[in-house]
């Protein structure tokens, strides 16, 4: 599934094919994704101005002149592609758009896990899938005292907190194992012992805020689609040799939550 680097990569793709654009003709080629299009959804968007293209977590965001948010999750195997001349659409292509740009915007999804809804005006922050999530991690709202409120008294360990999106909103599985990789904590230690007692941000929290920024900056930077297996430190590296400088560790492989966790046991504590 894609994570928030390669989500927010999509993002950059779009703005300019569609930020201040109009919605010209929207086809749609099917009643439902993972959940069915809202009622009318090709007529609410047509004539309408794409006022922006934003990103929450991992869900782009389309703020409409009709006051009304277009949201969309791509899911497991989602993408946008972005032509200039109209095609017949293939057998996965389930919403195109044609925008007054000129750009023909075809969204494709073989496994249909991808959703499209039409958020009302005001509705936004009360919206299922917007309501629960915590600070963006790029965002200057998200600081080491921040992260040590929101993991103090956890008994879960700090990887599998990283992953719930009321702490911070976005960050997936693989760059949660980078981060504790950057930052040498281990992804099994109680997230608790980040924070004081009284919620105070211990320096484990300093270390750890700076490592989420750092590899979701430096992920998004590498054009996030090309940031592959042979650019991580950790993750997928199970039996290599730390690439710490002076670290004699090998990356182990763990289930935490049902998810594969890779971690150095020997510099990460």
């Amino acid at each position: 599934m894609p994570e928030l680097p390669e989500v927010e990569f999509v993002r950059r793709q779009l703005q300019p094919a569609m930020a201040r654009q109009r919605f010209r003709r929207v086809d749609v080629h099917r009643p439902d994704l993972r959940i069915p299009f809202p009622p009318q959804f090709a007529a609410r968007l047509t004539g309408r101005t794409a006022l922006a293209v934003q990103r929450r977590a991992k869900y782009l965001l389309v703020p409409l002149s009709s006051g009304e948010t277009l949201l969309v999750h791509l899911g497991m195997t989602g993408w946008f592609a972005i032509t200039r001349g109209r095609m017949a659409p293939g057998r996965h292509d389930h919403v195109v758009f044609q925008m007054s740009s000129g750009a023909i915007v075809t969204f494709s999804d073989p496994r249909r896990f991808g959703l499209m809804d039409l958020i009302p005006r005001g509705e936004i922050e009360r919206h299922p899938a917007l309501a629960a999530l915590g600070p963006e991690p790029l965002s200057a709202g998200f600081n080491a005292s921040v992260l040590a409120r929101a993991v103090r008294g956890k008994k879960t360990s700090l990887k599998v907190a990283l992953l719930e999106q009321g702490v911070v909103a976005g960050l997936g599985n693989i760059y949660a194992a980078e981060a504790l990789h950057v930052a040498r904590l281990s992804p099994s230690r109680r997230a608790s012992t980040i924070a004081s007692p009284s919620g105070e941000p211990r320096d484990a929290a300093v270390r750890l805020v700076s490592a989420i920024k750092r590899v979701l900056t430096d992920a998004i930077t590498r054009r996030a689609e090309a940031y592959t297996g042979g650019r991580f430190r950790v993750y997928d590296r199970e039996g290599e040799h730390c690439r710490r400088t002076g670290c004699a560790g090998a990356i182990r492989r763990r289930t935490q939550a049902g998810r594969s966790t890779f971690y150095c046991p020997v510099c990460q504590r």
